[in-house]
């Protein structure tokens, strides 16, 4: 069911004066964890209450989550497989996305993570190094990667 079916419904019991504990339950029994919490029904049901008409939320201000569409994803990916040296900014030249947006694609939608300034998977746990010594510039000497 929708935020609007749910809402709607809201509208109808609270314009019988059906208190909001009783239209929560009736939505909780039917639709179990689909239903909105308590809270959310308490205060659409007043809002109906002091005269609210409509079922629809209200707009609100900062960029749309349209940002993360499915294009856009595919637009970063493709820049990443182009160029795994490629940098946040140079993606955000590109494609005209935000800094944050373009990190949000490339960690929560990618999967991806920055290791030595290329872009790779985040779970790269199969394998594991294993140092032997040090070279003359303190880096590490790895010798085999041993299996978990």
């Amino acid at each position: 069911m929708s935020k609007e079916n749910f809402r709607y419904y809201i509208k109808v019991r609270a314009a019988l004066n059906i208190p909001a504990s009783v239209i929560y339950d009736e939505l909780y029994s039917v639709h179990g964890d689909e239903a909105p919490s308590y809270r959310t029904v308490r205060r659409w049901a007043q809002w109906f209450c002091e005269g609210r008409e409509e079922i629809e939320d209200e707009a609100r201000p900062g960029r749309s989550i349209t940002e993360t569409i499915s294009e856009n994803i595919e637009q970063v990916r493709l820049l990443i497989d182009d160029d795994p040296h490629i940098t946040i900014e140079e993606m955000q030249e590109q494609t005209g996305l935000s800094h944050g947006t373009v990190q949000r694609i490339i960690t929560d939608h990618l999967n991806l993570k920055k290791v030595t300034a290329r872009y790779t998977p985040k779970d790269l746990t199969d394998f594991r190094p294993v140092c032997v010594g040090l070279n003359h510039d303190s880096s590490p000497v790895i010798i085999s990667h041993k299996r978990h």
